[in-house]
């Protein structure tokens, strides 16, 4: 399996974030700043899809080399996109960046050229907004990707396989998941497997576990649960993670347990990072 095929507005590939929206996504996550799980995840989604929105723009606008879903699972499960897009699933990147339910203005610290840091006003656009009400269902989460992948597979079975991240801070409560991950990661198109890749959030403040080749240093077997549900890394990933200063292997998978904020926003670049756009 290669992971290498182009991606292209007439052979796109697919992303899907199942964002867990359980009762104690409102904990603190670890880290020197307190700030909600939920708020953490919510504002990591929304900036990468800035990201991509910006990657994939050209003088006619943003070419549809992806199309992503956001699902949220707590009290209910389905599509996470506010404004809109509410109630839809695969929306083509285009329209994803035309259809922020709002844009914020936020502040950020930048260099005054003069060595110090001066505060200025961003637009931060916001698709989906956090939410934590409910238990953990992620397994009917892991069905509702597993729909949108086999869907995807066969419309586009020569495309770049759909990755699906996982984005949680806590125990399935509807069941163990891995039947249902393996589900996923059994749809294929012609370049490889589909991508299942897993984050948990932390509450905890420890040091994260990122980007494992076993679970051998995993602390209980609710994360060796979310290893062995993970996908190995495709080759063009692992490089990339390693040079953001990764340590990874041939085994390495797509998992980090324990995460921070800083790890939250690194693990979803490098989840993301597909081949060359075309």
């Amino acid at each position: 399996m290669a992971y290498t095929a182009e991606i292209s507005r007439t052979n796109p590939t697919c992303i899907v974030f199942l964002v867990d929206q359980s009762t104690s996504m409102t904990d603190p996550i670890g880290g020197e700043v307190p700030q909600k799980k939920a708020d953490v995840v919510a504002d990591a989604i929304n900036r990468l899809l800035t990201e991509l929105s910006v990657k994939c723009a050209k003088e006619e606008g943003v070419r549809d080399y992806f199309h992503v879903a956001v699902v949220g699972y707590g009290a209910t499960v389905g599509s996470a996109f506010a404004g809109a897009l509410t109630g839809r699933d695969l929306v083509p990147l285009s329209e994803v960046a035309d259809n922020p339910a709002r844009v914020d203005d936020r502040t950020k610290k930048v260099p005054d050229g003069a060595g110090g840091l001066v505060e200025m006003s961003v637009k931060f656009p916001l698709w989906m907004d956090p939410v934590a009400h409910g238990g953990t269902p992620m397994n009917r989460a892991l069905k509702y990707a597993e729909t949108l992948v086999a869907g995807w597979t066969e419309r586009y079975p020569a495309s770049f396989p759909p990755i699906v991240i996982n984005l949680t801070d806590g125990e399935s409560t509807d069941g163990d998941p891995v039947e249902a991950a393996n589900s996923i990661t059994a749809h294929a198109t012609a370049d490889g497997t589909a991508l299942l890749f897993n984050l948990h959030v932390s509450a905890s403040g420890g040091s994260p576990v990122s980007f494992p080749d076993s679970d051998a240093d995993l602390p209980d077997s609710h994360a060796s649960t979310l290893f062995q549900m993970s996908s190995p890394l495709p080759s063009h990933m692992r490089s990339y993670a390693a040079s953001q200063g990764q340590k990874v292997s041939e085994t390495t998978r797509g998992f980090v347990y324990n995460a921070d904020i800083t790890s939250v926003v690194q693990f979803l670049d490098i989840g993301t990072r597909a081949t060359e756009l075309r």
